[in-house]
């Protein structure tokens, strides 16, 4: 250790300082203190080295989710068809029996079920894995006007009334009410996608559009670091969900509405 008057090297175990001849007894456990402390600086990574391994990790994962997607191959299509398409499908038309035929109650009671069920099954398909949203939302489609239509052909067994519409207003209510049901799962879709994003934190290991790293920076006050920029992306990224999911679930109310309260 070195002596802390006149910086030269003692012993461990001297009491004294040769010299100098200044006294150390009192020093001597400020300076132990002292020297433990530095150790445990060294031992301790730096910021680099932590996000390297933070990175590592993150694309270790990433390959991980990506192979396990590609896994689950055709089966997998099947079951995920089967599970948020078929089994909504299956939901909404026992909802459309129950509430129009079997209780004979209000329209308005099997509308909000139509805006509100499909979102989770939206939400939970697209939240493990990373999906097309606009194939997806191509099956959405399909499904919704499966389930108008199949929600005329119910009625029409109990009334004898004609399965498909007869004339342009009437067809018209069929493509509101289906475009209803597709917002809504559009809505859980994004929610959803958001949410897988987040998890995997693509933006920290993703390489950055050189436009978007200026903007980032105007709004960051000059700073170009990788967290602020990270922190920046973030906040948009999450602005622009909330907004096109407002917007999706504004559309899904208004088409979902619009005929019930119009009458």
């Amino acid at each position: 250790m070195e002596c802390p008057y006149c910086l030269s090297e003692v012993n461990e175990a001297a009491l004294v300082c040769k010299t100098c001849t200044k006294d150390l007894y009192l020093f001597k456990p400020l300076m132990e203190k002292i020297a433990v402390l530095e150790g445990k600086l060294k031992e301790i990574p730096n910021q680099e080295a932590f996000q390297n391994r933070i990175s590592e990790l993150e694309g270790f994962i990433a390959s991980l989710d990506t192979k396990q997607n590609k896994s689950r191959g055709f089966q997998g299509f099947i079951f995920d068809i089967l599970l948020f398409i078929f089994l909504p499908l299956a939901l909404l038309l026992a909802a459309h029996a129950l509430i129009t035929i079997v209780y004979d109650t209000k329209m308005l009671y099997l509308r909000i079920i139509s805006m509100v069920l499909p979102l989770p099954f939206g939400y939970f398909l697209f939240k493990s894995y990373k999906r097309s949203i606009f194939l997806w939302f191509v099956g959405v489609l399909a499904l919704a006007i499966t389930s108008v239509i199949g929600m005329s052909g119910i009625t029409s067994i109990v009334d004898s009334s004609p399965v498909f519409p007869q004339n342009m207003s009437e067809w018209r209510e069929v493509f509101e009410y289906s475009a209803s049901i597709a917002f809504s799962f559009l809505t859980g879709m994004i929610l959803g996608s958001f949410s897988f994003a987040a998890k995997q934190r693509h933006f920290k290991s993703a390489p950055v559009n050189p436009l978007i790293k200026m903007a980032v920076n105007a709004i960051g006050g000059g700073h170009s670091s990788v967290q602020n920029l990270h922190h920046w992306m973030t906040k948009l990224q999450d602005f622009g969900g909330t907004l096109v999911a407002l917007c999706t679930t504004g559309l899904a109310i208004y088409t979902g509405l619009k005929g019930v309260i119009g009458h």
